[in-house]
């Protein structure tokens, strides 16, 4: 119930993604399991791309991106958002040992970042200008996105959006009554 006023309150992108992740939470979740456990007290939380592009990928978002190499070793780099920014990525070869059970070398598939932009279309100028492959062209997208896309090294979409209005009653048909 929560979750369906929530999008009546605010329609909208960011108000679907909260209605899948209250939604994938409370399917995960036992009521009396979560009355006993108090909540992990996490400090930060960061993407990490097992590639062999390690070098590649730190290289693409310093530059185009604004990302810091904060640590940086032969197998693994953590890359800090620009400005202060409180969260992160990392790249990682896929040939170390410290990695965890489980990750394969990333193929490009089932993940991709977001960036969220005041002006994709100054962003999308500025990195065409300078030669960068644009996969996605520049677009406004019914749902109130204006956004374009590309690749990094690694093979990781990464999805420029700024937030602009829906289409009128694009999102009437996702509210249920």
């Amino acid at each position: 119930m929560r979750s369906l006023q929530l999008l009546r309150l605010a329609p909208g992108p960011l108000a679907a993604l909260a209605l899948c992740s209250f939604s994938a939470a409370a399917a995960q979740t036992s009521p009396e399991k979560t009355m006993s456990v108090a909540p992990m007290q996490i400090q930060s939380s960061y993407p990490v791309v097992v590639t062999g592009s390690v070098r590649e990928s730190r290289d693409f978002y310093v530059r185009w991106f604004g990302f810091q190499a904060v640590f940086e070793a032969t197998w693994f780099v953590y890359l800090q958002a620009g400005n202060g920014q409180p969260w992160g990525m990392a790249f990682m070869s896929s040939d170390h040992p410290s990695q965890p059970p489980g990750p394969e070398t990333f193929n490009g598939k089932g993940v991709f970042m977001t960036f969220q932009v005041a002006d994709a279309a100054a962003e999308f100028e500025k990195l065409k200008q300078a030669g960068v492959r644009i996969a996605y062209a520049l677009k406004d997208e019914p749902w109130g996105q204006r956004r374009f896309g590309l690749f990094d090294p690694s093979g990781l979409w990464v999805d420029v959006v700024q937030q602009i209005e829906p289409a009128p009653g694009y999102w009437d048909k996702y509210i249920q009554p």
